[in-house]
């Protein structure tokens, strides 16, 4: 996502303004929903998204199996909950069809990935990252197949958000959300020690202190993921200069000197030196990062708003899901930025392998998901993530106080980061810039250290 478009913020302002004069007829239980295996029926099934004429091209009496090899292992709540209920509604519909689901958490998602592309046996349809450090390569050897741009002409997706799927005009895979980078927090612990929100880096400061000062961590990270790290670079980048363009440049030109980019890892490093996050975070996975919040151990959790879905996520003690809110980093010391420029992308997504035995098959069920009365329409009504293709028509007035939060968000935005700094480059960057990104959390460089590592990276 490189630019805002005025016709999707318009959208977005109109789909804000249809939601509040419902939502202020409700209450608070009627705004959450019912979060029961019910809300599923959101999921159509396929024919009820094609004509007849489509409808009659998918069914075959030959016996077909498609693997499925997904980063989202969790299938009881989110996204992978969607993707599951996708896939058993499309073998429901296609009765000789049986799909396979190998899913496995991001790291270890991607080091599997890394095997089977060097066999060269990529299950048929895979979940994939529309970043250069990701996808570049796997679309230079080949292993996507071409999808066909046509088939997609009505399934409205945001403009630019296929453009990190493509190459050279072609269209490799379809993404799946739009992703903003913000910080949950705990309204309850909040009110408790008479906080509020913050709206500058010294409020925010402020807070920790107070945090600290009471016993309570302030904000869990998952920082032995480091890619978290990276990304609130990118978020400090955006919140201390404003600037969209000053990674991408630096990274394609390998000049890390323009001063934004040490001032914002000063504004970063500060806050993490007031002991902003949790002791361990450095040691601390996405799973033990996001329980430490949900269990109501810390007063905030920094991620994106693909976890906007724990509000309804029935796992979570419903008294402490129901005090989550969300707010965007503040805007650092002396900063040129706006508190509505915002670290946001469009990150995952889905493709089909080009060596697939049964490619047609596993076009037809990629195209299948992504029909926006499937994964769209789910995405929304069941509050999992704001998902990449416009959702206006699928408004139902209960949205959740988090969606609500997330879409004001992404519609005030005044400037937009796109892919993170870690994603800008090769495969060897993202490896080498997530490593810098985690020894600077840890105090082993400082600022000047950090961008130096990062310039260093790319020679």
């Amino acid at each position: 996502m490189k630019k805002i478009t005025k016709k999707f913020i318009g959208l977005l302002l109109v789909c804000t303004m249809l939601i509040s004069m419902v939502g202020c007829s409700k209450d608070k239980k009627e705004e959450v929903g019912d979060t029961g295996k019910e809300d599923t029926a959101v999921v159509t099934p396929a024919a009820d998204t094609a004509d007849d004429a489509d409808a009659e091209e998918v069914v075959s009496t030959e016996p077909v199996t498609i693997k499925v090899f997904s980063n989202l292992p969790d299938r009881t709540t989110g996204q992978g909950l969607l993707e599951q209920n996708i896939i058993d509604s499309y073998m429901t519909a296609n009765t000789n069809v049986t799909i396979e689901v190998e899913a496995l958490q991001d790291e270890a998602y991607k080091t599997k990935f890394t095997a089977y592309t060097a066999s060269n046996n990529l299950p048929d349809v895979v979940s994939v990252w529309g970043q250069p450090a990701f996808i570049d390569p796997v679309i230079n050897s080949g292993y996507l197949a071409e999808l066909n741009a046509a088939d997609y002409a009505d399934y409205h997706f945001v403009d630019g958000s296929i453009n990190g799927f493509s190459k050279d005009g072609k269209i490799y895979g379809l993404p799946r959300n739009t992703d903003i980078f913000s910080i949950y927090y705990n309204k309850q612990i909040f009110a408790d020690n008479g906080l509020t929100v913050p709206t500058t880096m010294e409020e925010l400061y402020a807070i920790t202190d107070t945090l600290n000062a009471a016993g309570i961590t302030p904000c869990s990270m998952a920082g032995q993921d480091k890619w978290p790290i990276a990304c609130a670079y990118t978020d400090f980048v955006m919140k201390t200069t404003g600037d969209n363009t000053l990674l991408a440049k630096a990274v394609s030109t390998g000049d890390f000197s323009a001063p934004g980019l040490k001032k914002a890892a000063d504004e970063m490093k500060t806050l993490i030196d007031k002991k902003f996050f949790q002791t361990s975070f450095l040691s601390a996975d996405y799973g033990a990062a996001r329980n430490l919040f949900a269990q109501g151990k810390a007063a905030m959790f920094y991620m994106g708003s693909w976890e906007m879905s724990m509000v309804n996520d029935e796992a979570i003690d419903e008294a402490i899901r129901s005090q989550f809110g969300v707010f965007s980093l503040p805007i650092t010391t002396g900063s040129t930025a706006k508190s509505t420029d915002l670290a946001a992308w469009n990150g995952g997504g889905h493709a089909v392998s080009a060596n697939s035995p049964v490619k047609e098959e596993a076009i037809k069920f990629l195209n299948y998901m992504y029909a926006p009365e499937n994964w769209a329409k789910g995405a929304w009504q069941l509050g999992i993530c704001i998902p990449a293709q416009t959702f206006d028509e699928f408004l139902t007035g209960t949205e959740t106080e988090m969606q609500l939060a997330f879409v004001d968000m992404f519609a005030k935005a005044t400037s937009i980061s796109g892919t993170t700094v870690n994603d800008l480059g090769t495969p060897s960057f993202k490896t080498a810039s997530e490593d810098a990104s985690q020894e600077f959390a840890a105090g082993m460089t400082d600022a000047a250290g950090y961008i130096k590592a990062l310039g260093d990276a790319l020679k």
